[in-house]
């Protein structure tokens, strides 16, 4: 123990020394030497602001820049996210044209003789990033009509920005950051044609991107069903930046969509609603396929199964369980230890469900998120399926992961199945979970078989399987103990499990953004006394 707290703290005091040695190195004037070795160069390609209509949320109502408060936004007392979102120029997409070209200009020129220098804060990497692209974006606001000597400092300081930008890159750990930071170098060497070093740099950057976090299949190595979407529309918005700026489409973008869309298409728009796996909220993603209609992308997947992602569906049910392994610990910040988790859609409502993922990274309820006693799957002794540690202060990433070890689907007209088993249990308890979930749509019944397959039969194990129900679902056990009934619209579904009991207890529901609301859970409890146990219940359509 003490030499592993020696290890931890030797290793926190590397950490904060090369941090400390970073930030002085960047307020220092050698490294504003380096990132301002920009060229006298014209800003030739103007990007359209409607290509970002997938990524910024526009106001109905378009504001003059005349209608704020132009001394009071820049006080010194705003909360972070304000300020974030202050300095990223986002909020110039919600502007009216007819705004003051002068008044826009004016503010820009403040703003960067206020921080033509880094500093920590309004040169995030991320803020930086957007501040790049909303500058270029608004270019009949922040650049028309300008005179010669805002025209050359604007030039500068895009150019100052972007080599700050490929200086950082490298070091980030977020792929998000890396994304969105890579767009913006991609768009300053787009916009500026006689500088093919942001171009060529971003564009290698991007493949380094694609082959470091999306897996064969096209889909994020996370698994994280935001993320894939995130990664689908920078992707697009680079496609259409290079497609009017009249530049040839490299074939990996157009390769990369073509996945993405494909596994976007399984994962939503076959389905069109969010199933709440590893890192999910509610999101409703029917203004991005708009958008994907308004710009011509068809995608389309009949698979059943894509990443560790089941889904069978018909007109009335849709059924859908995580058969997937964990992912490895640099791209788990998301992951939530659902193996063998499922939920169930009946004519567009939720009848089970897992319970969702709250965002905000501070709250204990991220952590609690993560849990697999949140999820729609079984637990032993109260522990979940995979181990977390903290990282990076806020993040919790996977230290011992769960792999699958089969796993099988199977689509009939009149019979489906999904099962799959996995290890999280067998380090600590030496026992396999295995799953098997079948449907029978003319009985509009599913049958479930949870088995717990002992290595030895040295100990008697504590285990738990929870339903969870959405928070609008009424529930109501019967006088035999023996079921519950669900009452959920207009449809009324029975629980039953012959051989264990079962009780409603009370929960979390975390599937609307950092909210949370209570809901019940059916619960069935027991001892596994036997080498093999298995556990059977029914979900049955009254």
């Amino acid at each position: 123990m003490v030499i592993k707290n020696l290890t931890e703290n030797l290793g926190q005091f590397y950490f904060d020394l090369k941090k400390s040695l970073k930030q002085f190195y960047q307020n220092s004037n050698f490294y504003d030497k380096k990132i301002s070795k920009t060229k006298d160069i014209s800003l030739g390609y103007k990007p359209s602001p409607h290509l970002l209509s997938s990524i910024v949320k526009y106001q109905k109502k378009k504001y003059k820049i005349e209608d704020f408060a132009l001394e009071a936004i820049w006080q010194n007392n705003l909360k972070y996210e304000e300020f974030k979102k202050l300095n990223n120029f986002f909020w110039f997409f919600s502007l009216d044209l007819k705004s003051s070209k002068k008044t826009t200009q004016t503010i820009i020129d403040n703003w960067i003789k206020k921080n033509d220098r880094y500093n920590k804060k309004s040169w995030d990497f991320d803020i930086t990033s957007k501040r790049i692209i909303s500058w270029l974006s608004n270019h009949q606001l922040t650049f028309e009509d300008c005179k010669d000597e805002f025209r050359k400092k604007f030039n500068q300081s895009i150019q100052k920005q972007t080599n700050h930008l490929l200086n950082e890159i490298k070091n980030l750990a977020e792929v998000e950051n890396k994304i969105v930071g890579c767009a913006a170098i991609i768009l300053t060497g787009l916009a500026y044609k006689d500088n093919n070093n942001y171009l060529n740099n971003g564009l290698n950057l991007l493949k380094k991107i694609i082959n470091l976090s999306i897996n064969n299949n096209g889909f994020p190595k996370s698994r994280n069903i935001k993320q894939l979407i995130f990664y689908l529309k920078y992707f697009i918005i680079i496609r259409e930046w290079f497609k009017e700026s009249q530049h040839i489409i490299p074939d990996y973008i157009d390769e990369t969509i073509f996945y993405l869309g494909q596994n976007y298409a399984f994962i939503w728009q076959n389905i069109n609603h969010d199933i709440l796996f590893n890192g999910n909220y509610i999101s409703n993603n029917n203004e991005f396929d708009q958008y994907l209609k308004r710009f011509g992308y068809v995608f389309k997947n009949e698979n059943k199964e894509v990443s560790g992602y089941a889904i069978l569906r018909n007109k009335k049910i849709i059924l859908t369980m995580d058969i997937g392994d964990s992912p490895r610990n640099n791209f788990s910040k998301f992951y939530q230890s659902g193996v063998l988790s499922f939920e169930i859609f009946s004519n567009s409502k939720k009848l089970i469900t897992n319970s969702g993922f709250f965002a905000n990274k501070q709250s204990k309820l991220n952590k609690l998120s993560k849990s697999t006693a949140l999820q729609s799957t079984l637990t032993i002794e109260d522990h979940s399926s995979c181990d977390f540690s903290k990282f990076d202060k806020s993040d919790q990433v996977v230290k011992r992961g769960v792999r699958i070890i089969k796993k099988n689907v199977i689509s009939e007209d009149n019979y489906w199945k999904i099962s799959g088993s996995h290890d999280g249990y067998l380090k600590k308890f030496r026992t396999i979970h295995e799953r098997e979930i079948e449907f029978y749509p003319e009985q509009m019944k599913f049958i479930g078989f949870d088995k717990l397959l002992k290595k030895d039969n040295s100990r008697d194990i504590k285990f738990d399987i929870r339903f969870h129900l959405d928070p609008g679902s009424k529930v109501m056990k019967t006088q035999d103990n023996k079921s519950i009934l669900i009452e959920l619209g207009d449809e009324g579904w029975k629980f039953n499990c012959e051989n264990f009991d079962i009780n409603i207890d009370n929960g979390l529901y975390l599937g609307i953004k950092n909210l949370y609301k209570e809901n019940q859970n059916i619960c069935i409890s027991g001892l596994s006394k036997d080498k093999i146990q298995i556990i059977k219940w029914e979900i049955t359509k009254l």
